[in-house]
């Protein structure tokens, strides 16, 4: 039988499926118009908390969740690119999948923040829309309804690294993404962590749920309607 080792923990997976399904369902609430906006701004909210999760998760979690382990260097990246065939094989992220990693959390952060402080011009409105100055608003406005449009790039050419990985490198990189365990013959055993810290992966998730909660709710500006 193979020996498997353990490589990507639990909460970071649970991360990973979480953020897509957020994704897909944040972009068919969109599309449905005013019908679903409600929905569509708490995914919004949830989103928040998913970044806010993987960020910390980054700094703190196992060895291949953490910033510094993946995060490549210019070096690092240019010989990669030179020669990927024959690029040594990484446990974790390859210098491509970690670009791709920083780059969804830049754009869901533009995407998520922006939507704070905008409104649909109907019925429903961010938290904090109305809080800014009008330039701004057109600023955030502008970010929430173009960048998605690079998201759903940056996923495409996800989905097609990761059917090359398959058909032509022979490389399953959704398995590990969902079991957390890479084989013998693609990882050493000096590769695999002992535990997924799952306590302190609650832990982390709590708190980002508080902090999301406070900013949307507990601190968001009460505007006040003037009529005349």
């Amino acid at each position: 039988m193979t020996e498997k080792h353990l490589i990507w923990d639990l909460p970071l997976r649970i991360f990973h499926w979480g953020f897509a399904a957020t994704i897909l369902a944040a972009w068919y609430t969109a599309e449905q118009g005013a019908d679903l906006v409600e929905i569509h701004i708490q995914l919004g909210f949830v989103a928040l908390a998913l970044i806010a999760f993987r960020i910390l998760w980054g700094l703190i979690g196992p060895k291949h969740a953490r910033f510094s382990q993946f995060v490549p260097s210019p070096k690092s990246l240019l010989s990669y690119l030179r020669s990927p065939n024959t690029a040594k094989s990484t446990a974790g992220h390859n210098p491509l999948g970690a670009l791709m990693v920083i780059l969804m959390i830049l754009l869901i952060s533009a995407q998520a923040i922006s939507g704070l402080f905008i409104n649909d011009d109907v019925f429903s409105s961010g938290p904090y829309y109305g809080s800014i100055s009008n330039e701004l608003e057109k600023v955030m406005k502008f970010l929430h309804h173009n960048t998605f449009d690079f998201m759903i790039a940056a996923i495409v050419l996800h989905i097609a690294a990761i059917t090359f990985y398959w058909r032509v490198k022979k490389e399953n990189l959704v398995l590990p993404m969902i079991t957390g365990k890479k084989t013998t013959a693609q990882v050493k055993s000096s590769d695999a962590i002992p535990h997924s810290k799952i306590i302190l992966g609650c832990i982390v998730a709590a708190c980002c749920v508080i902090f999301v909660y406070w900013l949307v709710v507990i601190n968001a500006p009460v505007i006040e309607e003037f009529y005349y």
